[in-house]
């Protein structure tokens, strides 16, 4: 039996009892949800790994649940909705959802993501170990105040795990491999377009942004994740 703990919101039955039902089946503890207020009783009175997050709920857009979770918790968010507008996707992306699917989707690959980003959180919830011998190991970058342990898909600052989407990972993985060259957008779109779905040149932005959030000590102002306008991005960090 899976220890981790999945909720599901969704208002519409028949999806529900499908997620339900088939998240049971893989092992999992599973919650269900039809709105905000019966998903906020499940938050308060359980501990929550995952939340799959229906975009059209009946009293709030998931969209605002999402910003609101993030604000206070790392918990993870998959939002599922009907709605095919790339837009909503990046606003999905940037409210800090982990991954997003849209109706109808493959339950054997949602399984997948459900997994991917469980094991990221665990990752960043493990107590940083970098040994003296770590320290030496070819696949452990440095700069700035971070470290950034490539096999292991950690990522320190000040000896503070930072949590990454994959998305994220993909791209920071491919800046400290190219220091100080201009990466267009169109190359880092290659590196993500199998995880990300329909990504377009606003996905990369969006996720530029939130590796400033999380890394930049003043991300309006960036020192790491330099713009040149017109070509793309440069990673700026001397990295050793």
């Amino acid at each position: 039996m899976n220890h981790k703990h999945i909720l599901v919101v969704e208002d519409e039955a028949i999806t529900r009892a499908k997620l339900v039902g088939y998240f049971q089946h893989a092992g999992y503890q599973v919650s269900e949800a039809e709105n905000k207020a019966q998903m906020n009783v499940i938050l308060d009175n359980h501990h929550i790994d995952l939340i799959m997050l229906d975009i059209n709920l009946p009293d709030e857009d998931g969209l605002m649940i999402t910003r609101n979770l993030r604000s206070h918790s790392d918990i993870g968010i998959v939002l599922v909705t009907g709605r095919t507008d790339s837009i909503d996707k990046i606003i999905g992306l940037e409210m800090g959802a982990d991954d997003y699917v849209t109706k109808p989707f493959e339950l054997r690959e949602l399984l997948v993501r459900v997994k991917n980003i469980l094991w990221r959180i665990s990752l960043a919830q493990q107590e940083p170990a970098f040994s003296a011998d770590a320290e030496e190991d070819d696949n452990i970058f440095r700069f700035g105040q971070c470290r950034f342990d490539i096999p292991k898909r950690k990522l320190l600052k000040n000896n503070i795990p930072i949590k990454l989407t994959k998305a994220e990972y993909d791209i920071l993985v491919a800046f400290v491999a190219n220091p100080s060259r201009v990466l267009s957008r169109d190359r880092l779109l290659n590196l993500i377009e199998h995880r990300v779905d329909a990504p377009n040149d606003r996905t990369i932005d969006v996720l530029v942004r939130r590796l400033r959030n999380k890394i930049e000590d003043n991300p309006k102002e960036p020192q790491i994740f330099t713009t040149i306008h017109g070509e793309g991005y440069l990673f700026a960090a001397d990295v050793s």
